[in-house]
């Protein structure tokens, strides 16, 4: 697939060059406006950036791996993330 500007997507790339239109913020919250940004590509793939660095790198996902982790995520699989930290 190619970006806005016609580059080849591939994961790390600028995130700008996705374009700027069709982000989504699904997980946005009071947290101060840093979140993850979503945007689903045109061959399936999804691509992530974080929001308070949108001309960062995205990171590109296969719709299946993205499938999984959602599923994974509301089995209780990621919980692990939301553990305190140790002292």
């Amino acid at each position: 697939m190619r970006g806005s500007m016609g580059e080849r997507v591939y994961n790390g790339m600028p995130a700008r060059q996705l374009g700027s239109e069709g982000w989504h913020k699904p997980w946005s919250g009071g947290n101060g406006g840093s979140c993850v940004e979503a945007m689903k590509l045109t061959d399936g793939r999804v691509a992530l950036r974080q929001s308070t660095d949108p001309d960062g790198p995205a990171l590109i996902y296969a719709h299946h791996a993205i499938v999984r982790f959602i599923q994974g995520v509301k089995a209780g699989e990621a919980d692990f993330l939301l553990a305190p930290e140790p002292a």
